[in-house]
This record gives structure tokens, C-alpha cells and sequence, in this order.
């Protein structure tokens, strides 16, 4: 067996990884990158790209449709299910071609392709292509193997019927039908724009949650919603899933319609994903892990326990977003190569404000602190602010006039602590959300900021002004704000 000596081996070249890889050269250019799958990273090539170049074309689809109300209108589109899919696959190839083109800017001595499993707490031993096999002894390891589709047995009935989110993508046309598992962000991003590229569409939850909402009721009025346009049920009883003919059988109970049966062209599992862990040999490190097998660590270095090894990204199973795993890729390769000087120089580095964005129409986004984190945490110590974007000027002029929002602030203090949102243009609200939360101001000093007229954040401001009256800070909302312009 062939023996490597490094400084820093990181396991995983994805988001995670890549961003330890960083960090790391700048404290030695002794380190190995481990990958055992295809270089590219899940958002590039399974995630948040290509969902999003799905959806794009859906949102063309669907406004070609639903224009009337302008007094403009379009004959039915044409949707090339092929044409569709071709688009989405050449330019997701485009968009992970770019990490694999940065990759292969890496040194040869700093990649290695291989699956890594733990010997010792030191020691990876590396199954290469060939099938030979590479001993890596390293001062310091870095886990950042990412996460897979989960998918729960009963759900495997459907046999080659099956899909997960990797797979969808590789469809060479749209399907006719579609049953999605999963009312969370991957199930509703892909259940809705599959549905308006015409593919019939049933969306199935099991515990009454929607997406990353917490507020009943903002969930109720996503759930009405959406059921405009998909069948949708959070709380669904299924009864029976079976592979049948060139389909998958599905009988459950049918919110109004009773105990029904109906075949899919696929079953589509989006619940959730689960940290590539299992073929590491944990066991064989010394780490201490939680129940769900995820090594205990430290969020805010990435060091596991007092150990000389660090863990990033989807690994974690805290965050499985990208911009939370390059930060804490950066975290844990910088505590990794700080460490080999000292082994108790392990800095904490802040987190950012917590944010989620769901690309649906209307989109849903959460910051900061939700209902329910509240409820926990500030116990009768915070006030909600709220508004309905149904008669908000600019969503009204937009016939985007859906949904709505609520604020979270502390009493006593006025801080803004966190928001959801189901509503228009979400993502950019919730952006701005995000800053002020991070920059710690009151719902006070949010308000003394501009606020230009007409634009959808004066909803934003009118919650804000709500939840000011009832932190005891500010006066009660008028009826018709005058000087906010008409419909604000």
C-alpha cells in the first residue's frame, strides 16, 4: 500500500470543500483535496441552478397564460418538454464547468481522486479508480462530503419509477404526471414548475409543514395558494404505492374527493437530504457523534470536539445552503491550517444572519429568528407586526397582489429579530431584511431609513410600522398613510 504524509487532507470538492481548500493554502501548500465523485459542486450541478433554470421556464409558460387581466393577452404557448430540458441541462453543464475549470487550475500534487474512509484519527486510507489504495496520514482533516437525497423506504415501492432532484434534470422530456413527496423547498420549487410547463402535478406531505414557514397563518394562505395551481396536501394520508405497467400507483385520500387511485409517470421523492457520513468509518476517528450520526462540532470554528479534525457544509447537517457552507468551508479550512501551529489556536468566526429563500411563485423566505425559534427563545418577550400584500400599491398595479408577511421584535430593546415572508419579490426583501437584522438595528431606526414609492417594500414598511406600534414605540396605524402614497 503506497503511504501519503500531508499537512491538511479535506474530503469533498464541493461548495464546503473548496472553500477549506482557500483557506487553507494560505498557511501551507502541503494539502490533499479528496473527491470521490464528479468534481462540481450540488448547487451547480443538482441544486440551485438548475431547479432555477426549470423555473424560469415555467414562469414563461405560465404568464403567457394568466395576462388577461392586463388587457393584454397571448395565444397558449407551446412547451417543448425536450427544448425545455435541453436548456436546463446546457446551461447547468455551463454552470458547473465553471467549478471544474477553476479546479483544474489546482496544482496535480493537491487533488486526489478517491473515496476516503477513516484507519485512525490520522490516518485515511483512499480507494482510487484503479483500485489500488493510498494511505494519507495528515496533521489535519477536513470532512466536507456533502449530502444525498433522502429517500424513506415505502417511498422505494416505486422501483425505476423513482426520482430524486438529481434526476429530474436528466429527463429528456417533461413527463405527463408527477407525484412529489415533500412539500419542502425542493418539493415546491419542482412541483410548481413542472406543474406550469403543463405536467400534472400532486404534492404530498405527511406533517402538516410547508417549506421553512412556521406562522400558521401564512402557511394556510401558501397552502390555498398553491392548490390553485397543484393538488396539495401537507397532512396526506397515502395508503399504497406500487410500480405498475410504465407507472407507479398511487392510493391515498383525496381532500375532497375521498379515497382515491391515480397513476403517475413518477413518483418524485424531495424529502429531504442526509449528510454523506455513512462510508467514512467515524468509528474509526474517535469523534464523538449526535444521534443522527452527525459528529459533534463547534458551528461557529468547525472543530469537532478537541479534535485536530474540522467539519463544513451539507456534512453538518445544519445549514444546507451555499453561501452557509462556503462560509463555514473558509471557517474550518483557516481554524485547520491556523491549528498546525498551535493546536489550540481555533478562532471563532461569527455566523451571518440566517436566511432561506423558496423560488416559488409567491416566493416564501424566512430570516433570522421564525415563529417558532421565538416561541422557544423569547418566551412573551417579542411582538409580531404584520401586512397583506392583497391591497399593497405595487403588488396591486403588478396583479402580484398575494400573500403576506409578519415581523418579529424584541421588547424592551426594539430590535428586529426575524421575519417570514409569502409574498412577491420575497428574495430581495428578505435580503434586506437579512442586513439590518445583522447590523443589530431597531424596528425604529429601519423605519428612519428610505423608502422609495411606488415599490413593494412599503408593505415591508407598514409590517415594520405594526410591529412598532406594538413593541410600545411607536403610534397605531392609520387606516390610508396619506403621506406613504396612495395604496402603500
Amino acid at each position: 500500500m503506497t503511504r501519503k504524509q500531508t499537512d491538511i487532507a479535506i474530503i469533498g470538492a464541493g461548495t464546503a470543500g473548496l472553500g477549506a481548500y482557500r483557506a487553507a493554502r494560505a498557511f501551507t501548500d502541503n494539502l490533499l483535496l479528496i473527491e470521490g465523485g464528479p468534481y462540481g459542486t450540488t448547487c451547480a450541478r443538482v441544486g440551485c441552478m438548475p431547479s432555477k433554470l426549470l423555473i424560469a421556464a415555467a414562469e414563461q409558460a405560465y404568464h403567457h397564460q394568466h395576462n388577461g387581466v392586463f388587457g393584454v393577452d397571448y395565444a397558449p404557448p407551446h412547451i417543448d418538454g425536450a427544448a425545455v430540458m435541453a436548456r436546463v441541462r446546457r446551461e447547468r453543464d455551463r454552470f458547473a464547468g465553471f467549478v471544474v475549470e477553476d479546479i483544474t487550475q489546482f496544482p496535480a500534487e493537491h487533488k486526489l481522486k478517491g473515496q476516503a474512509r477513516f484507519i485512525d484519527a490520522h490516518t485515511l486510507a483512499v480507494q482510487l479508480p484503479d483500485g489500488q489504495q493510498l494511505q494519507v496520514q495528515a496533521k489535519r482533516i477536513v470532512i466536507a462530503t456533502g449530502s444525498s437525497p433522502h429517500i424513506p423506504d415505502p417511498l422505494k415501492a416505486a422501483a425505476d419509477r423513482l426520482l430524486v432532484n438529481d434526476d429530474v434534470f436528466e429527463l429528456a422530456s417533461l413527463p405527463r404526471s408527477v407525484a412529489v413527496f415533500g412539500p419542502g423547498v425542493i418539493g415546491l420549487e419542482l412541483g410548481q414548475a413542472l406543474a406550469r410547463l403543463g405536467v400534472r402535478v400532486c404534492v404530498f406531505g405527511r406533517s402538516g409543514k410547508l417549506a421553512t414557514l412556521s406562522e400558521p397563518e401564512l402557511r394556510a394562505k401558501a397552502i390555498a395558494q398553491f392548490n390553485k395551481e397543484f393538488y396539495l396536501d401537507t397532512e396526506a394520508r397515502v395508503h399504497h404505492i406500487a410500480r405498475t405497467g410504465e407507472a407507479v400507483e398511487i392510493r391515498y385520500q383525496h381532500a375532497q374527493r375521498g379515497e382515491v387511485t391515480e397513476t403517475f409517470d413518477y413518483l418524485l421523492a424531495a424529502t429531504g437530504r442526509q449528510p454523506n457520513l455513512s462510508g467514512l468509518a467515524l468509528e474509526n476517528a474517535g469523534l464523538e457523534c449526535d444521534e443522527r450520526g452527525t459528529p459533534k462540532h463547534n458551528r461557529h470554528t468547525g472543530q469537532c470536539g478537541n479534535s485536530h479534525i474540522f467539519i463544513a457544509g451539507d456534512a453538518t447537517n445544519d445549514l444546507p445552503l451555499l453561501h452557509e457552507a462556503a462560509d463555514e468551508g473558509k471557517t474550518a479550512g483557516t481554524n485547520a491550517g491556523r491549528s498546525l501551529a498551535d493546536m489550540n489556536d481555533v478562532r471563532v468566526e461569527p455566523r451571518r444572519t440566517p436566511m432561506s429563500v423558496v423560488f416559488t411563485e409567491p416566493q416564501i423566505a424566512t430570516v433570522g429568528m421564525t415563529l417558532n425559534t421565538l416561541k422557544q427563545q423569547y418566551p412573551g418577550c417579542y411582538a409580531t407586526g404584520a401586512v397583506s400584500f392583497e391591497n399593497q400599491g405595487r403588488a396591486r398595479v403588478m396583479h402580484k397582489n398575494v400573500g403576506a408577511a409578519r415581523v418579529y421584535g424584541q421588547h424592551g430593546t426594539g430590535l428586529l429579530l426575524g421575519a417570514e415572508l409569502f409574498g412577491p419579490a420575497a428574495e430581495h426583501m428578505a435580503h434586506q431584511l437579512a442586513w439590518v437584522i445583522q447590523m443589530r438595528m431597531t424596528v425604529e431606526q429601519i423605519l428612519a431609513l428610505p423608502f422609495y414609492h411606488p415599490v413593494l417594500e412599503e408593505g415591508l414598511r407598514t409590517a415594520l410600522r405594526d410591529l412598532n406600534h406594538k413593541l410600545s414605540i411607536g403610534p397605531e396605524l392609520t387606516a390610508n398613510c396619506i403621506d406613504c402614497g396612495p395604496g402603500a
